[in-house]
């Protein structure tokens, strides 16, 4: 198994942000360029919404307005909301509850996104269609995620890219790690992304030892990986598509072959 991007996810079936994978050899250079393609392609947060302090009033974006709650009817609908105003459906529109803290203006909300009270977000951040960011998130810049993603409660995330239907639902750590389509982190799972020596993460593979040159590099988790409750993956762990980590179980480092079952 080699370290491609294309060895981790299929990118055939991205509909946003396959760009961001165009020429590269190694699949972790995607983590280089995430600040640069963030800054391009998010819309920033108008002036009129505070920095640094909780919000004292929920705002609803919805085709280029930010309107606060006041103006606004709220109700549950399945696992979602339902927008009014004034009798009109305001379709796919994002949720920024009272209590999230934006601390800088870098942070773009596609269609369809909820923030949670209690979420602090830093940019550059771009989050994709329906994604969730649960209450007591940490999104620390230049995080990427694709459609129906989730930062859970008490998350942190910082450098990470996140594919269409990743989550991380529950108490997890996703630092400088990349997580392909419909990947599910078991609650405490950690993506541990500093070694405890110095230098750099290298990682071997083919009986050859590669250097990434990065002094942070968390894990690589292939589409459809899942890993069981209050697992840990080493720096430099690369999981292949459709591999399952059993919960309470230290992984790596190294590279796993699609389908592994890692039991300890």
């Amino acid at each position: 198994m080699s370290l491609s991007p294309t060895d981790y996810f299929d990118l055939t079936t991205l509909t946003r942000h396959r760009t961001l994978f165009e020429g590269l050899f190694y699949v972790w250079e995607v983590l280089e360029r995430l600040a640069d393609y963030l800054r391009e392609h998010l819309q920033p947060l108008p002036p009129e919404v505070p920095l640094a302090e909780p919000l004292r009033e929920g705002l609803v974006f919805w085709e280029g307005e930010f309107l606060p709650f006041s103006e606004v009817k709220i109700f549950r609908k399945g696992r979602g909301f339902r927008i009014l105003r004034r009798g009109e459906e305001l379709s796919e529109a994002a949720l920024v509850f009272p209590g999230a803290v934006f601390m800088d203006r870098e942070v773009g909300l596609s269609p369809g996104v909820v923030v949670e009270p209690g979420a602090l977000l830093y940019g550059p951040t771009l989050l994709g269609p329906g994604t969730e960011v649960r209450q007591g998130a940490y999104v620390r810049g230049e995080v990427l995620t694709g459609e129906g993603c989730v930062i859970g409660h008490t998350t942190e995330v910082k450098r990470a890219l996140f594919l269409d239907r990743a989550k991380a639902g529950h108490f997890a750590y996703v630092g400088d790690s990349l997580l392909g389509r419909e990947v599910n982190l078991g609650a405490g799972t950690k993506l541990a992304n500093l070694r405890l020596t110095r230098g750099t993460v290298r990682v071997r593979v083919g009986g050859q030892e590669v250097d990434t040159g990065l002094r942070k590099l968390g894990a690589v988790l292939g589409d459809g990986v899942q890993t069981g409750c209050n697992s840990v993956t080493n720096p430099g762990t690369f999981l292949g598509p459709g591999s399952l980590v059993l919960p309470n179980v230290t992984v790596g480092p190294g590279v796993f072959p699609a389908r592994s079952v890692i039991k300890k």
